[in-house]
């Protein structure tokens, strides 16, 4: 049986207002419920969850989220290194699913409060609310930060140190709206630029030598 191509922590988001549509709607009140059914399927819209047809890509980092591409720049990771980082901004149009850029093991994942500026500024990954992911591959390491915005009031991560993703697995996701940096090590071929829009799990953001 296949699933429905819906996040699971969507799913609140879909059914209460369009229950309470169809009740509206059942009561004769067909104009009150037609906002609640707008909200269901606006819902339904920002939380699928499309499955993927992931490349196998030697020593290819795949883009952990769907988006544009805002920022490339260098800079010293905690984790990684020297590294090269690659900022996707999200548009509630945008799949807001995360998945791993590398196969490898989750040796961190850490969450920090902060505050909610537009996700597309540059000091957004410094000062949000953010969890931070550290991800060993077989050859290099790959740090991911999911990053709250205006909107965007809740991130989730599915995953805890000591569990193990396939290159394109899901790992959690924000909700209404987001950034998702992605760190390789400093020397990968960057094959993104600055304006492109990328699929989660399918576009190769780099080519780790």
């Amino acid at each position: 049986m296949s699933r429905l191509p819906v996040a699971p922590e969507g799913w609140p988001f879909v059914v209460v207002p369009a229950a309470i549509a169809a009740g509206l709607a059942l009561a004769g009140r067909r104009a009150l419920a037609v906002p609640f059914a707008g909200a269901a399927l606006a819902s339904l819209g920002f939380f699928r969850d499309p499955e993927r047809a992931v490349p196998v890509v030697t020593g290819g980092v795949l883009a952990p989220a769907d988006g544009r591409v805002i920022e490339i720049d260098e800079l010293n990771d905690p984790f990684v290194g020297p590294a090269v980082r690659v900022a996707i901004f999200l548009s509630p149009l945008d799949v807001h699913v995360n998945r791993a850029p590398i196969a490898g093991l989750v040796v961190g994942a850490a969450y920090s409060r902060g505050r909610f500026v537009a996700a597309y500024r540059q000091d957004a990954g410094d000062v949000n609310e953010r969890c931070v992911l550290h991800l060993q591959g077989e050859n290099a390491r790959v740090t991911v930060v999911q990053i709250a915005g205006v909107v965007a009031r809740r991130i989730v991560c599915r995953v805890a140190p000591g569990d193990k993703l396939a290159a394109g697995e899901r790992f959690g996701l924000i909700r209404f709206g987001s950034r998702t940096d992605c760190c390789m090590p400093r020397g990968a071929e960057v094959r993104v630029r600055v304006g492109d829009q990328v699929m989660g799990g399918v576009t190769v953001l780099g080519l780790l030598s």
